[in-house]
């Protein structure tokens, strides 16, 4: 397990979505021999923000992608995005 990539994943989301509920799953093992595996990690990202309030699915994705930067060219191969609002289910 990689925890300074989470570590540094969790902080950039900190930094930029102030949070409310952040989970960060390395799921990184599955995929150990996959040609795609060299590159990066494989991680779920659960995060509930205010900033994500009426915004739709898409949006969200881009702004945590946006937010996400360099990482999703270095250290971040694949990223499952769960973006909420506070309140929503």
């Amino acid at each position: 397990m990689s925890e300074s990539r989470i570590e540094r994943i969790r902080h950039t989301l900190e930094a930029a979505f102030a949070p409310e509920e952040l989970e960060i799953v390395d799921e990184s093992h599955k995929h150990v021999g996959h040609a795609s595996a060299k590159g990066g990690g494989h991680y779920i990202v659960r995060i509930v923000s205010k900033r994500f309030a009426e915004q739709p699915t898409i949006q969200r994705h881009r702004m945590v992608y946006e937010a996400m930067g360099e990482l999703m060219q270095s250290e971040v191969h694949a990223l499952s995005i769960q973006a909420r609002s506070p309140g929503e289910s």
